[in-house]
C-alpha cells in the first residue's frame, strides 16, 4: 500500500457504494471489495479495510438519526429498568436487552477471526461465491409459510438466532442485512419486523468494526481529509438508502435481490477468470 494512497475521489466512490449498500441485501462489503479493485487499491490492505469499516461510521449516525425516537425510547427503558424491577415490565426494556444479546455473537466471532477476515476473505472468489450462495438462503428464506411474530412477539430464541446468522456476514459477499432478515424470516418473523431488528443489530456490529479498525489507519495513506469526507457521504446516501429499504420492504420480498446477486456474482467469476481483475 505504500505505493498508492487513497484520494479523496476514492473516498467518494467508497462512501456512496458503503452508503447505498450496508442496508441493502447485497453485501456492503462485497461491492466495497469491487470498487477498491477498480479505483486500482489493493483490497488485502489494513489501511484500506481500515478506511472501509470506519466509513460505516456514516451509515451509523444515519441510523441513529431515524430511529433516533425508537433508540432513545429503548435506552431510557434499559437504564429504568437495570433499576426499578416495575421497569423491567416494559417490553421495551426487554428488546433493549435483546439487541444487546443479538449483537454479541458477531463481536466475539470478529475478534476471534479478525486475521481471516482482513486477509485470506478480502478475495473476490470469496465475494463472488457467497453473493451467488447466500442468495438460496434468502430465497429459501422467503418461501417459509408462517412469518408472523412482529416486534412485540419476538422472544430471546429468535433474536439469538438472527445474531448468529448474522455471523455469516463477516463473509464477504454474503451482506449483514441478507443474512440477519433472511434468519429472522426462517424463525417465523415477518419481513418488516426483521428488517428493523437488522437495523438495530448493525449499530453495535458496525460501532464495533469501526472504533477496532480506527488504530489501523495511516496518515501516509488514508489521510483525515478523504476520511471525513467518505463518512460524511456514507452518512448522506445511508439515510436516504434507510428510508427507501423501509418503504420497500413492506411491499417485496427479499428475493428480489436475489437475480442481481446471482449475475454480480458470475460477472466477478468471468472478469476473474479472464484476467480483467485479480482476486486481491
Amino acid at each position: 500500500m505504500s505505493e498508492a494512497t487513497l484520494g479523496y475521489l476514492d473516498a467518494v466512490v467508497l462512501g456512496i457504494v458503503e452508503g447505498l449498500t450496508e442496508f441493502l441485501p447485497v453485501s456492503s462489503t462485497g461491492h466495497l471489495t469491487i470498487a477498491e479493485k477498480f479505483l486500482g487499491l489493493p483490497v488485502d490492505a489494513r489501511a484500506v479495510t481500515a478506511f472501509t469499516a470506519i466509513i460505516q461510521f456514516g451509515a451509523i449516525i444515519a441510523t441513529f438519526l431515524y430511529f433516533r425516537s425508537d433508540i432513545s425510547r429503548l435506552l431510557v427503558a434499559w437504564v429504568r429498568g437495570l433499576a426499578s424491577a416495575e421497569a423491567r415490565t416494559n417490553p421495551d426494556y426487554r428488546f433493549a436487552w435483546y439487541v444487546i444479546a443479538g449483537s454479541t455473537p458477531v463481536v466475539v466471532v470478529a475478534i476471534l477471526t479478525e486475521s481471516l477476515i482482513t486477509g485470506p476473505l478480502r478475495s473476490l472468489w470469496v465475494v463472488a461465491v457467497a453473493l451467488v450462495l447466500w442468495s438460496g438462503v434468502m430465497w429459501w428464506a422467503e418461501r417459509r409459510p408462517s412469518q408472523r411474530l412482529g416486534e412485540k412477539d419476538l422472544r430471546l430464541r429468535e433474536v439469538l438466532g438472527i445474531g448468529i446468522v448474522q455471523c455469516a456476514s463477516l463473509v464477504p459477499g454474503v451482506s449483514r442485512s441478507g443474512a440477519t432478515i433472511s434468519a429472522g424470516l426462517l424463525l417465523g418473523v415477518d419481513r418488516v419486523t426483521a428488517t428493523r431488528l437488522s437495523f438495530f443489530l448493525a449499530i453495535p456490529a458496525l460501532t464495533g468494526a469501526g472504533l477496532f479498525e480506527l488504530p489501523s489507519i495511516d496518515p501516509s495513506v488514508v489521510g483525515w481529509g478523504p476520511l471525513a469526507v467518505g463518512t460524511v457521504v456514507s452518512f448522506v446516501v445511508a439515510y436516504a438508502s434507510i428510508a427507501w429499504l423501509l418503504r420497500f420492504v413492506a411491499r417485496h420480498p427479499i428475493t428480489f435481490f436475489v437475480p442481481y446477486r446471482i449475475v454480480a456474482g458470475l460477472a466477478i467469476v468471468v472478469l476473474l477468470t479472464t484476467g480483467v481483475l485479480t482476486a486481491t
